[in-house]
C-alpha cells in the first residue's frame, strides 16, 4: 500500500523531534488551504507542561508565514501508534480550520486512520460561542 505524501512528510519531521525525557517522538505536517505544507515536531520540557506539541509547532509556522486556511494534518509517532492530536492542539486547529479538515494519523505499516476535526472535537469552543456566552455569568445566553 503507497504510504500519503502528507504522512510521509510527518514521519520525516520525527528526526527533529526533542523528547529527552519520553522518547515519544512525534511529527506532523500540516497542508495549508493553497498546498503550501508545514511541518512540526515535539519539543520537551522537563516540567512537560511548557512542551510543544508538533501539531502547534506546524501550525504556528503556517501562521507565522500568513496562512490561516488550513485543508489537512496528518500526525505520526515513532511508533507508529495512530497518534491523534490532543484536545489542545484539536482547539488550536479548530482556530483555523472547519469541521470538515482532514486529520490523517499514522497506523503504521502504510495504514491510516481518517477522521475529520468535527468528529475528534465536536462542539467546539469558537469565536460564535464566545459572542454568544452571557459576560456576566460566561454561559449561553439563550
Amino acid at each position: 500500500m503507497e504510504t500519503d505524501p502528507l504522512v510521509e512528510t510527518a514521519r520525516e519531521a520525527l528526526a527533529d523531534a526533542y523528547v529527552p525525557y519520553s522518547e515519544y517522538r512525534v511529527g506532523a505536517a500540516l497542508r495549508t488551504a493553497d498546498g503550501t505544507v508545514y511541518t512540526g515536531c515535539n519539543l520537551e520540557n522537563a516540567n512537560y507542561s511548557n512542551s510543544l506539541h508538533a501539531e502547534e509547532v506546524a501550525i504556528a509556522e503556517a501562521v507565522k508565514n500568513g496562512h490561516e486556511s488550513f485543508e489537512r494534518i496528518a500526525v505520526s509517532s515513532g511508533v507508529r501508534d495512530g497518534v491523534t492530536p490532543c484536545g489542545m492542539c484539536r482547539q488550536t486547529l479548530a482556530e483555523f480550520a472547519d469541521d470538515d479538515l482532514v486529520v490523517v494519523c499514522d497506523e503504521g505499516g502504510g495504514e491510516t486512520s481518517e477522521y475529520t476535526l468535527g468528529e475528534l472535537l465536536p462542539n467546539t469552543i469558537s469565536e460564535q460561542t464566545l459572542a454568544d456566552a452571557d459576560p456576566g455569568t460566561g454561559t449561553n445566553a439563550e
